[in-house]
């Protein structure tokens, strides 16, 4: 990676680009913006962040009187914003009362006035865009401008379906609101460097090879999100298969869209939208289909039951889920107490999903048969891409002011011997349906 442009790199092309001096920024992921605003404070008038998972103070603290954390008052971003706001001396924590959502909510469409007003009283002075278009893409991130005034740019949220559209027009009337999109930011650089590692690319070529499908057949993935596996699957099957996937989010669709037709395999994919739980497809439409870290987020029970029919009798499902139960190892020395406090970290699982073992039970039940059920670890080392950082900076958040120096020197350790990594396990199973 050594002389590939960063991250902060990227913005800081994209603020030149559109004339800004400075800027005011909202985003929900925090290690979107920690090297831009180590390289670059001066150009961030002021920061907000929506709902973030975990918040490592640090990499913050020149801004910390110009920001504000909005989460809710529950649920693990409001915890996160709780314990990060003491550390941030001068910030503004806002509550939204009574709200608790998981991650991949539509929170700005769940709560859009309290968020638009805490963006319509961000301190500081930004600049007014310059740029002869109001939209276009610039350094690999795309952009769309609306309204007029001093910019506020709004990185996309991790994975809620309407991203940021229910406020952009109230913002729009006070701001020239700069809406982020491209492969390097938020949900979608998680999952397209998620993607890129090998042993996780390995996994999911280990289901493909379970599955088994024949030239010809048709294969369906259930939440494709950014289409990075779909892109893998192409790859990995040639065009010998019709390949379809289907997501909820739309703004995810868009992306997906876009990166099959940069990496191009867009005539061997088509997209649509649709929800895990009630699948715009008739019975018996494909030859096999598969999820990948999607059942975790819905009614896993009802999402299985609609795979089970959609596929053709004979035809197989495949079904990966994070492993809640098994411990997130990170290849570094740690003392024990700390070692799993890092291990053992909150899981990301909505109250109707399966993150555990029970997967395997969970198939049988809905009806198939012939299982084949294998546990996998993945590995991830790339440690300035998108997953890592956002792995690591859960890691910091949750982490106490004497724990941290601990946590940096082991760290640096594993990195100055090139054996730093962290671990993702994963519960896996193929089933057939009768």
């Amino acid at each position: 990676m050594t002389g590939e442009p960063t991250l902060a790199d990227h913005l800081a092309s994209l603020w030149d680009h559109l004339g800004l001096r400075t800027a005011h920024v909202a985003a929900q992921i925090p290690a979107d913006l920690s090297g831009f605003v180590s390289q670059y404070p001066e150009r961030i008038a002021s920061l907000l962040l929506c709902e973030a998972p975990g918040i490592d103070p640090a990499p913050l603290a020149a801004l910390a009187t110009r920001m504000a954390l909005v989460a809710g008052d529950a649920g693990l971003s409001g915890k996160a914003a709780d314990a990060a706001a003491p550390q941030l001396p001068g910030c503004r924590r806002v509550a939204l009362a009574g709200y608790g959502e998981p991650l991949w909510a539509d929170s700005v469409s769940h709560r859009t006035g309290e968020i638009v007003a805490a963006l319509r009283d961000l301190p500081g002075e930004a600049s007014v865009p310059t740029a002869a278009a109001d939209r276009g893409s610039h350094a690999g991130i795309t952009y769309r401008i609306h309204g007029a005034g001093p910019a506020l740019v709004l990185l996309p949220l991790l994975l809620a379906p309407s991203q940021w559209d229910a406020a952009i027009p109230h913002l729009a009337q006070h701001y020239s609101v700069v809406v982020l999109g491209g492969r390097h930011l938020s949900g979608v650089a998680l999952l397209e460097d998620r993607a890129a590692s090998p042993s996780y690319a390995g996994m999911v070529r280990t289901m493909l090879d379970v599955i088994a499908s024949a030239a010809g057949e048709t294969l369906l993935e259930v939440g494709c999100g950014s289409g990075a596996l779909l892109r893998l699957v192409a790859r990995h099957l040639g065009r010998a298969n019709p390949l379809t996937g289907v997501d909820l989010n739309p703004f995810l669709l868009r992306e997906a869209a876009v990166l099959a037709e940069e990496d191009g395999v867009a005539g061997r994919i088509s997209f649509r939208e649709g929800n895990a739980e009630r699948l715009p497809f008739e019975d018996g439409s494909f030859g096999h289909a598969y999820s990948v870290t999607v059942l975790e987020e819905c009614d896993a029970d009802l999402a299985l039951r609609e795979l089970r029919r959609v596929v053709r009798p004979g035809g197989r499902v495949g079904v990966i889920v994070r492993a809640a139960d098994m411990p997130h190892a990170w290849n570094v020395e740690l003392p024990e107490a700390l070692r799993l406090k890092v291990e053992n970290r909150p899981p990301l699982v909505g109250p109707r999903g399966v993150a555990d073992r029970s997967l395997y039970a969970r198939m049988g039940a809905a009806g198939f048969e012939q299982l084949t059920c294998f546990p996998m670890l993945a590995s991830f080392d790339r440690v300035d891409g998108s997953f890592f950082r956002f792995g690591e900076g859960r890691v910091l958040a949750q982490l106490s002011a004497e724990e941290k120096p601990v946590w940096q020197a082991a760290r640096q350790a594993a990195l100055d011997a090139g054996v730093l990594f962290m671990t993702g396990p994963h519960h896996c199973v193929v089933g057939r349906k009768p």
